[in-house]
Formats: C-alpha cells, sequence, structure tokens
C-alpha cells in the first residue's frame, strides 16, 4: 500500500514537473513576458520623457524574445559538448 502511494506521489510530481517544463519553454511565456517588457519600457520612457516611447519600447521587447530563441540553441551546443 505504501509503495503505491509513493507511486503516485512520484506520477503526480512528474506531471507538475513537466507542465512546469512546457511552461517555461512555451511562446505564450515568450509572448506575456515581451508583452510586460514592452509595457513597462514605454512607461519608463515616457516618464522620463524620451521621445516616441511606443516606437523604441519595441527594441528591448523584441531583444528579449531573440535572446531566448537563441539561448536554445546555444544550450543544445553546451550540452552536446558537456556530454563529451
Amino acid at each position: 500500500m505504501k509503495i503505491e502511494t509513493e507511486i503516485k506521489n512520484i506520477k503526480s510530481r512528474n506531471k507538475r514537473v513537466e507542465a512546469d517544463k512546457a511552461w517555461e519553454t512555451s511562446n505564450t511565456r515568450r509572448l506575456i513576458i515581451s508583452i510586460f517588457t514592452y509595457i513597462v519600457v514605454v512607461v519608463f520612457m515616457w516618464s522620463a520623457g524620451i521621445e516616441k516611447p511606443l516606437i523604441n519600447a519595441v527594441i528591448p521587447a523584441v531583444a528579449f524574445v531573440l535572446s531566448t530563441l537563441s539561448i536554445s540553441f546555444l544550450k543544445e551546443h553546451w550540452k552536446k559538448k558537456f556530454q563529451k
């Protein structure tokens, strides 16, 4: 009986870990963070008196998306090199 409970607990934990991993690598997460980044930068630029904050704030949001895309490539390269 105890073993069955432990197995259920492990399976439940595995499902939570898989869901967390899926969220961390999802395009939805990237999009949400990009939107929040854009909004925060617009507010900052507007409060600092920087011209055209709606246009200039696009750069950091796009940079975030590009960094997440390139990181996965670098991660795979690093894993191959590390596992040798």
